[in-house]
């Protein structure tokens, strides 16, 4: 083992997954609440994919974007949680080269897409409540779709660089990724080069991809609360606010640990790797164990549908 994690090689074939480093005799501990959040989330989205599909009444840009979301979140979960709990379980730590550059592109992508598709969500709620009358003819299947593809196109092109600076550059000193998994610092720390593009193009995708997209739903919330706050009743702007308080708290879920982690990562140097690990992880999976849980309970045609798919079973 010690000859292929050293110096003794150039461009390994495999990369060597350390899991949480530290804390390795807790592997099999910690593994119990990332498999038991992976389940929720798992079964949790399919419950949203499955109520939406089944429900005709459901069949509208909100709900279409809720489905987006929840696979997205299934992809973004489905490529850690598996490897990582081999990893926790049977100690399988190696991935091929290939391999660990392909989960960096899925993770990174559909974090992106997942960003732009809480600002796609903030435009149907600040159309709903600011133009209602119009939100028929402004957002329309035709235009959910376009939207969608563009969303899904924006997030596979802007990570591209990701993998590809990445796998050009020598990797000579050492095969040990110290994460349960291929995230873009993590890999290209190992590489024997000059890597300060990638960095630097990391930060540009946070500031001027996921920042603007933070820039576009604020703008959105901020023209809501103005719709809101000029309705005549209190009750009126109790209920109107609860149409978008689901959203706002999976925003708040998504952003805030991303800028934290990414800011941590690369300014924070006291911090013990296994405190930036496991927020990191916490960071990727909490959405897809939230959002269909916050979806579920706030929104009421979801509820409702979900309530009686049960009264029907018991019956």
């Amino acid at each position: 083992m010690s000859g292929s994690n050293t110096t003794d090689f150039t461009n390994p074939s495999t990369f060597i997954l350390l899991g949480i480093p530290g804390l390795e005799a807790a592997h099999v501990w910690i593994s119990i609440p990332f498999c038991t959040m992976y389940a929720i989330a798992i079964l949790g989205n399919f419950t949203i994919l499955f109520i939406v599909k089944t429900e005709p009444s459901l069949h509208g840009p909100m709900y279409y974007f809720l489905c987006m979301l929840a696979i997205t979140d299934l992809v973004v979960s489905t490529s850690i949680l598996p490897k990582m709990l081999s990893i926790f379980w049977f100690n399988s730590r190696e991935i091929d080269f290939r391999a660990c550059f392909t989960q960096m592109y899925f993770i990174h992508c559909f974090l992106e897409i997942e960003s732009g598709i809480l600002v796609a969500m903030a435009l149907d709620r600040y159309v709903a409540i600011c133009h209602p009358l119009r939100h028929s003819t402004i957002l329309t299947n035709s235009f959910v779709a376009k939207l969608g593809l563009a969303v899904l196109l924006r997030g596979s092109l802007v990570v591209l660089p990701y993998p590809f600076l990445a796998s050009q550059w020598p990797y000579c000193r050492t095969n040990i990724i110290p994460q349960p998994y291929c995230v873009h610092i993590a890999v290209v720390n190992l590489a024997c080069a000059d890597t300060r593009v990638n960095s630097y193009y990391g930060l540009f995708v946070l500031f001027c991809v996921k920042g603007l997209d933070m820039f576009f739903i604020a703008v959105s919330f901020t023209q809501i609360l103005r719709a809101i706050f000029r309705l005549s009743t209190k009750d009126a702007r109790l209920k109107t606010f609860g149409t978008c308080i689901s959203h706002l708290f999976v925003i708040l879920a998504f952003y805030i640990p991303v800028l934290f982690i990414s800011l941590m990562y690369r300014f924070v140097q006291n911090v013990p790797g296994h405190i930036h690990i496991l927020i990191a992880n916490m960071y990727h999976l909490i959405p897809a164990l939230l959002n269909p849980i916050i979806y579920g309970v706030r929104t009421k045609q979801i509820r409702d549908r979900l309530l009686r798919l049960f009264i029907h079973k018991g019956a």
